[in-house]
């Protein structure tokens, strides 16, 4: 059964999220703090988390940043405020969605259920992506250098697998937002960068050498050059 953390510090929206989410088959667990979600994620496995930005303990971006020091479950942020710089801020942190308050069920849900369709394939020998060593098991969202492990964010692991699927093609900062995040071009382009920053460090650590092959087109974006 599909789980799913909701992190608020009000109650009463923790009770509405639960009563919109578990007549679907979800289980929900709910915590009123940023600290007590992380306690849970350290001793429980879910599937999603559910985030509230404005807390007072401790925020949601701080939150946000938290789980991603031990976790790499899809989160989706909920705010009240519907700034681009929020949203921006929210995924530059490592979240992989956002809702802005007040949202429906059915929005909500599709949401919810779109992040399920991409963490719940049954594994084929299609979804094995090798590239020098380098694997990429796309049913259960692990990458492997060498059988190391290399633990990347859900955002970081869709734009490895993009590039690989995709080798020599440049593709734009725009691109990659709209494939990607299902953002609109005028988002700013940091969050593209901050992004692949983090994965070539991470791929870098794993002593995978991704400076041969990841590779900056000054002025317009990204491409992943063949080992050819």
């Amino acid at each position: 059964m599909t789980t799913i953390l909701l992190i608020d510090d009000e109650q009463r929206m923790l009770n509405l999220l639960s009563l919109y989410i578990e007549p679907y088959g979800y289980t929900c667990f709910k915590k009123n703090s940023g600290p007590e979600g992380i306690e849970l994620l350290r001793q429980q496995k879910v599937d999603i988390v559910i985030l509230d930005i404005m807390m007072p303990e401790m925020d949601g971006w701080t939150t946000c940043e938290k789980i991603r020091e031990i976790s790499d479950v899809p989160i989706i942020m909920l705010t009240a405020r519907s700034e681009k710089e929020d949203i921006v801020k929210g995924l530059k942190k490592g979240a992989d969605d956002y809702l802005v308050k007040p949202f429906n069920e059915e929005e909500l849900l599709a949401r919810i259920e779109a992040i399920m369709r991409r963490t719940s394939r049954t594994t084929k020998s299609e979804d094995i992506i090798k590239f020098e060593g380098l694997l990429i098991n796309q049913s259960t969202y692990q990458v492997t250098f060498q059988e190391k492990e290399i633990v990347l964010t859900p955002k970081e692991y869709a734009l490895l697998g993009l590039f690989l699927k995709n080798q020599n093609k440049v593709f734009s900062r725009e691109h990659l937002l709209s494939t990607i995040w299902g953002l609109k071009a005028e988002t700013e382009d940091r969050t593209i960068d901050s992004h692949i920053r983090n994965m070539r460090e991470k791929l870098r650590q794993a002593n995978f050498p991704v400076e041969h092959y990841l590779k900056t087109v000054w002025g317009v974006g990204y491409k992943w050059a063949s080992s050819n």
